[in-house]
C-alpha cells in the first residue's frame, strides 16, 4: 500500500513538473500570426457575448476597426508578452475600467516556489506616486527610508516617464475620464513594471535626491535576516518556559481581541495598516475623519456601527469621508455605509442589465476556474441555474438581474449622521467608492474636496466578472458581466464624479507632509467657526 501512494505521489509530481515546463515554454515561444489572429478573435467574441455595455463607449464600427487594424499589425511572429503590449492599448478602448488583460506568468516547480516564498524583492517594498510628470517614491516598506521622496530617473536604463506613457496606454478608466491615468499610473507602476518585464532577480534604478543623483540595486533577499544561533550540538537546547493556566487564558484572550480588532478593521498584513479607519482631528470632537482604503475585506458592520455611534454621542459637527485612493469592493458594504450618511429614503442601485440569464454559472464555469470548482458548480448547477432565472428577466429587448436586497427602497439607519459632511476623492477613486460618490453628489449630500473619480458617475460594468484565458497566448482576460448603477444619471455620459473644490496635491505638500486636500478642508471648517 506504501508503495503504490509513493508511485502515485511521484507520479503527480513529475506531471507537475511537465505542466510547469509546458507552460514556461509555450509563453515564451514565438506564436504564429495566425495563431495570434486566432487569440483576438477568441477574445472580441467573448466581450460580444458577455459584455452587457461593449458598445457604451465607443460605437461598434470603431471597436471593429480596431481590432481588426490589431491583426493586421501582427505580421511577424511573437512572444505572449510582447502580444500582451500590442493587445492592451487595443482593449482599453473599451473605456471600461473593470476590463482588463495581463500576461501570463512563468510558473515554478514546489522547490523553487518554496524558496521563492522566503525571500521578497526590494523593489516591491517601494510605493509611487506620479506627480507634475515625474515618478516618486512615496513610502518604502523597507528599511531605506531615505528613499522616500526621490524622484525616479530611469530603471535598467530606461527613463522613468517612457516606461510610464507607455504603461497609460494599457489600462482603462471609466468612460472618458483622464483623472485616473496619472493616480492609478503611479500606485500601480510595481505591477505595471512586473507584467512589462517579467520575473527578474534585480533591478538597477536610478533616483534624483535635489540636485544628486544615484544609483541602488535592488535584489531578491530574504524576508527576515535570521540571527546567528549557536551550535545545536556542542549547546543543549533550552526549552521555553511553560505558562501557568492563567498565563495561558490571557494569552489566548490577547490573540482573540487581536484577531476581532484585525478583521473589523480589516487589517493589511502586507503593509501592516488598516483598511478601515476612524478618529477626532483635534482636541474636541466636533471634527471626525474616516479613512476608507477599499470595501473589500473585514467586518465592516461593527466598525461602521461604533463610529457613527461615536459620531452620534459627540454630537460631530463635521465629518471627512476619504475615499482617496479606494479602488472599490462590495456592494454590500457601501449600500451599509450609505444608510448612515443619507438622511432620506433611498434606492441603493437599479436592476443590473445583464447578457446571459445564468451570470453566476458563467462566472463559475470560466475556463481559468480550477477544476474542483467546475465540477462543484456542474453538481450544483440546478440550484445555481433556477436561482439565476428567478432573478433575471427581460425587458426591452434586454436582460436584467434583480439584486433585490439592494434596489428595495430602504430607510436611512436611525443613527444617521446628519450635519456637515466633506468627502474627500480623486482619480483612484474607482467602482465602488464611485458608486458611493454618485449618491452623496446627486443628493448634495457632501462637499466634494479633490479630483474627478475615475469610476463613471452612470455606473459601471462590474458585480460578478468572467475571467478568460487566449488559448495560445495564455493571456488572462477580465470582464464585468453586470451593469452596476446608481438611480441618479447625469449628462453627457462616461465622466466621474467631479469635485466641488478641484485640489491636486503637489510634490512641495508631500515632501512637507502636507496632505493637501485634508488641509483645505480643515481650514475651510475653522474658518466658519
Amino acid at each position: 500500500m506504501k508503495r503504490l501512494i509513493l508511485s502515485i505521489a511521484l507520479l503527480l509530481l513529475l506531471a507537475s513538473c511537465k505542466s510547469v515546463e509546458k507552460h514556461n515554454k509555450q509563453i515564451t515561444t514565438l506564436h504564429t500570426v495566425e495563431d495570434l489572429h486566432k487569440d483576438v478573435d477568441k477574445l472580441y467574441k467573448q466581450l460580444k457575448r458577455h459584455h452587457p455595455r461593449l458598445y457604451q463607449y465607443t460605437s461598434k464600427i470603431d471597436l471593429d476597426f480596431k481590432f481588426d487594424s490589431l491583426k493586421n499589425e501582427i505580421r511577424t511572429p511573437m512572444t505572449s508578452r510582447d502580444f500582451y503590449k500590442m493587445l492592451s492599448p487595443v482593449l482599453v478602448n473599451v473605456r471600461q475600467g473593470h476590463v482588463s488583460v495581463k500576461p501570463p506568468e512563468k510558473q515554478f516547480k514546489r522547490k523553487e516556489r518554496k524558496e521563492l516564498q522566503e525571500k521578497k524583492f526590494e523593489f516591491y517594498d517601494l510605493d509611487f506616486e506620479f506627480l507634475e510628470h515625474k515618478l516618486w517614491v512615496k513610502a518604502n516598506r523597507g528599511k531605506d527610508s531615505t528613499l522616500v521622496g526621490n524622484e525616479v530617473i530611469s530603471i535598467d536604463g530606461e527613463p522613468a516617464l517612457n516606461l510610464i506613457n507607455s504603461y497609460k496606454t494599457r489600462f482603462a478608466s471609466d468612460g472618458y475620464n483622464t483623472t485616473m491615468y496619472n493616480r492609478a499610473v503611479g500606485k500601480g507602476f510595481p505591477v505595471f513594471y512586473y507584467r512589462d518585464k517579467g520575473f527578474l532577480d534585480s533591478l538597477k534604478v536610478t533616483f534624483k535626491s535635489k540636485d544628486s543623483i544615484f544609483t541602488k540595486i535592488f535584489r531578491r533577499v530574504e524576508k527576515e535576516e535570521k540571527q546567528d544561533e549557536p551550535d545545536s550540538t556542542s549547546i543543549k537546547k533550552v526549552k521555553p518556559k511553560k505558562l501557568a493556566g492563567a498565563e495561558k487564558k490571557a494569552s489566548r484572550l490577547s490573540k482573540r481581541k487581536t484577531r476581532k480588532e484585525h478583521k473589523k478593521y480589516g487589517y493589511l498584513a502586507k503593509r501592516k495598516q488598516y483598511t478601515r479607519n476612524f478618529k477626532f482631528i483635534g482636541e474636541d470632537s466636533t471634527v471626525a475623519y474616516m479613512k476608507i482604503r477599499s470595501f473589500t475585506n473585514g467586518n465592516y458592520k461593527k466598525f461602521y456601527q461604533e463610529s457613527f455611534k461615536k459620531l452620534d454621542a459627540a454630537k460631530t459637527k463635521h465629518f471627512i469621508l476619504d475615499l482617496r485612493d479606494n479602488g472599490g469592493g462590495r456592494i454590500a458594504e457601501i449600500d451599509y455605509l450609505y444608510a448612515y450618511l443619507t438622511t432620506k429614503d433611498y434606492q441603493f442601485i437599479t436592476e443590473s442589465e445583464i447578457n446571459s440569464r445564468v451570470p453566476f454559472l458563467k462566472y463559475l464555469m470560466s475556463n481559468t476556474s480550477p477544476n474542483s470548482l467546475k465540477v462543484l458548480s456542474g453538481l450544483l448547477s440546478p440550484i445555481i441555474v433556477t436561482h439565476n432565472l428567478l432573478k433575471t428577466k427581460k425587458k426591452d429587448d434586454k436582460l436584467y438581474y434583480n439584486f433585490k436586497r439592494h434596489s428595495k427602497l430602504k430607510a436611512p439607519n436611525p443613527v444617521n449622521y446628519k450635519d456637515k459632511l466633506y468627502v474627500l476623492i480623486n482619480g483612484n477613486s474607482f467602482s465602488a467608492s464611485s458608486l458611493l460618490s454618485t449618491h452623496l453628489k446627486a443628493t448634495k449630500r457632501a462637499v466634494f474636496v479633490g479630483e474627478e473619480t475615475g469610476g463613471a458617475f452612470n455606473g459601471t460594468v462590474a458585480g460578478i466578472y468572467k475571467y478568460y484565458e487566449l488559448p495560445v497566448s495564455k493571456l488572462k482576460v477580465r470582464m464585468g458581466l453586470m451593469q452596476i448603477e446608481a438611480p441618479q444619471k447625469q449628462h453627457p455620459d462616461g465622466y466621474g464624479i467631479k469635485p466641488d473644490i478641484q485640489i491636486t496635491p503637489t510634490v512641495k505638500d508631500r515632501n512637507a507632509g502636507i496632505d493637501t486636500e485634508l488641509e483645505w478642508v480643515l481650514q475651510d471648517i475653522y474658518k466658519t467657526e
